[in-house]
């Protein structure tokens, strides 16, 4: 075999990292690369899962520009699986696929009233305020008293998005509707609750110190969660150096509370209230909607994990936020683990749900392994599956129709109004360019009709 045409489905960090590693990687035969993503713009939950605050996160596009600039992958945006193109089509013009589509729901939590009105999922609320096109232009903020569920980096996202003053993002890229609505926000007070005590947090010292900076708002901590004796957290993680860093952060604004309490600092206008030790139990519900959060104490129970005391209160609020990870969706004709939200497979390698092997199917990024894991476990993880493609070569597909021009002959036919890269170099210019003219870096365009007008320059 002198040629191989790969599918790459999503086209995220995982999808155009699989592409560069197959297009470095050592092999005797040449390798043609089409990326399919359901959005007309590329780069997946790195432009529309990082907060626009972040834009020292999303300087990771430059280097995933530097791949789709390459001139060696073709992009195809705005094409949806299972839709536009089907299992069969990919059969039918290519040797293998690889899915990539990551996961951008929302993982459950299963306590009384978490349906109620006021209730909403971290991932939903991000894709809202970064501009996602397929989510309603508006947000319900309403509450003056919100609650966030979570102690890891997205829940410290959102809630930073949240207690922010709109205009202080203003030098950020975010969308005209989400800043009127953000500027709208009558939040006085946020809680953000941890099952776990302060030292077993999964948010990063840079996050936090960040949410320690943001203007009119004080760090508000309970005294009773520092005075918990916890032998593990004394041995184990007093070791970890993020732990300490995060330790001296917190007691940082514990000293500060003594200030504000002693009426040496002056009180700002919005409150962050931290709550440790603090497992959610049951959401409050009045007339149909949040009024409250009913948590319990915990205590240590001397391996990392915790146990129950029975001693409960309620945490009156209007909305609530659960930000306790993504989960996975399922895609037409492929295998999907209900339980887990991930394609099922074995390095990479796609297998049914009775284990038996796919030829010419694999999976990389959240898709394969679940939401975890950095940008570097990205790379290496994409490595992993591409390993394993490179040694199945001789149970690859035998595509019918392998010629490059069957793809955009086959949307052209089918009506597709696919993006291309020109395109989407004609979308960031004209994105920055509506940024240039209210001195700001970059203003989203949000509505999918507009994206693809715009990238397809009708």
């Amino acid at each position: 075999m002198r040629s191989m045409r790969l599918a790459i489905v999503g086209a995220g960090p995982a999808g155009i990292y699989a592409a560069d590693l197959l297009l470095k990687a050592e092999r005797d035969f040449e390798v043609e690369i089409d990326l399919f993503e359901q959005l007309p713009a590329p780069y997946g939950l790195v432009r529309y899962g990082v907060s626009p605050d972040h834009p020292r996160i999303k300087g990771i596009i430059t280097a995933l520009r530097e791949v789709l600039d390459s001139g060696s992958i073709r992009y195809f945006g705005n094409v949806r699986y299972g839709q536009d193109i089907t299992l069969a089509d990919l059969k039918r013009h290519y040797h293998a696929v690889i899915f990539a589509t990551g996961a951008i729901r929302d993982a459950s939590l299963e306590i009384t009233g978490i349906g109620a009105e006021g209730s909403y999922g971290a991932a939903d609320f991000v894709s809202w305020f970064d501009g996602h096109p397929d989510v309603p232009r508006t947000w319900p903020l309403e509450a003056r008293e919100v609650g966030v569920i979570g102690n890891g980096n997205v829940a410290l996202d959102i809630s930073r998005m949240l207690i922010k003053h709109a205009d202080d993002l203003l030098p950020t890229e975010i969308p005209r509707n989400v800043y009127e609505g953000l500027k709208a926000n009558p939040i006085e007070e946020l809680h953000l609750f941890g099952r776990r005590g302060p030292k077993y947090v999964k948010f990063t010292p840079l996050e936090l110190r960040e949410l320690g900076e943001v203007r009119d708002v004080d760090m508000v901590l309970d005294e009773r969660d520092f005075d918990v004796e916890d032998a593990y957290a004394d041995e184990v993680l007093a070791k970890n150096k993020q732990i300490t860093v995060i330790t001296r952060i917190m007691d940082k604004w514990r000293s500060e509370q003594v200030e504000r309490d002693a009426g040496r600092l002056e009180p700002s206008s919005r409150r962050l209230r931290l709550h440790f030790w603090s497992k959610p139990v049951e959401v409050v519900v009045e007339r149909g909607r949040v009024a409250g959060l009913k948590v319990e104490r915990t205590a240590p129970d001397g391996e990392g994990g915790v146990v129950d005391t029975g001693e409960f209160e309620v945490i009156p609020m209007q909305s609530l936020y659960r930000a306790v990870g993504y989960f996975g969706s399922p895609l037409d004709e492929i295998p999907f683990d209900d339980s887990k939200g991930v394609i099922p497979n074995i390095q990479g390698r796609v297998r049914d749900l009775e284990g038996e092997r796919i030829p010419g199917v694999y999976a990389t990024g959240w898709i394969k392994r679940g939401p975890v894991g950095l940008i570097g476990h990205t790379k290496s993880d994409a490595m992993e599956t591409l390993e394993c493609l490179l040694e199945d070569r001789e149970t690859w597909w035998r595509p019918e129709r392998p010629e490059a021009e069957a793809i955009p002959a086959l949307l052209h036919e089918r009506e597709v109004p696919y993006t291309t890269i020109e395109g989407w170099r004609r979308l960031d210019e004209h994105e920055l360019a509506l940024g240039e003219g209210e001195g700001r870096t970059r203003i989203k365009v949000v509505p999918r009709d507009e994206m693809t007008r715009v990238s397809r320059g009708e």
